[in-house]
């Protein structure tokens, strides 16, 4: 295993949701604390009360101009969220927002992988790291379905983007098991 570069998060601006039904102990300054041992430079912090999460980005469209307005006044390069993301909504924040977008767990594996030092503790974090992406996996890749299958004159569908990412993630985690 090839010894891996971090560079550091850079200038970051946090995003702390509270919702009614969770008991939110992970808060804003734990976050800062987390970002910053990933080698954040925190430049803002918003905070927003819903009652349930938008199901497009999380947090609702006058949140999402809010965050696109700190994004541009402090030139940050990350957006960070303190509740989990769906897949979907981190690509649509990303897209909203154009920087990258990360949830809790994404952060704590990021310093996890920036602090393993050795080749175990490189494969743990490897081994939970592509757990967590095989768990994301969106139907992002439809565009590049296979049209016909190998077999006879009958060729159904082939394998979609998807279904061979999804094998090359379990392939790769067998093989760290092994």
């Amino acid at each position: 295993m090839a010894e891996q570069e971090f560079e550091p998060l850079g200038s970051t601006v946090l995003m702390h949701v509270e919702l009614p039904r969770e008991e939110n102990k992970e808060d804003l300054e734990e976050l800062r604390r987390l970002a910053e041992a990933a080698g954040a430079q925190v430049v803002d912090a918003l905070i927003c009360k819903r009652e349930a999460p938008d199901p497009k980005t999380f947090v609702g469209s006058g949140k999402v101009e809010e965050l696109l307005q700190s994004v541009s006044l402090h030139e940050a390069r990350v957006v960070i969220f303190n509740s989990r993301l769906t897949p979907a909504q981190e690509r649509n924040l990303e897209k909203a927002l154009n920087v990258r977008v990360m949830d809790r767990i994404a952060l704590i594996l990021d310093i996890f992988a920036r602090r393993a030092r050795t080749y175990e503790g490189k494969l743990q974090v490897e081994l939970a790291r592509l757990g967590y992406e095989r768990a994301r996996l969106v139907r992002g890749w439809t565009h590049l379905e296979r049209q016909k299958g190998g077999f006879g004159l009958r060729g159904g569908p082939g394998e979609t983007q998807i279904e061979l990412d999804r094998r090359a993630i379990s392939e790769r985690i067998t093989a760290i098991k092994e």
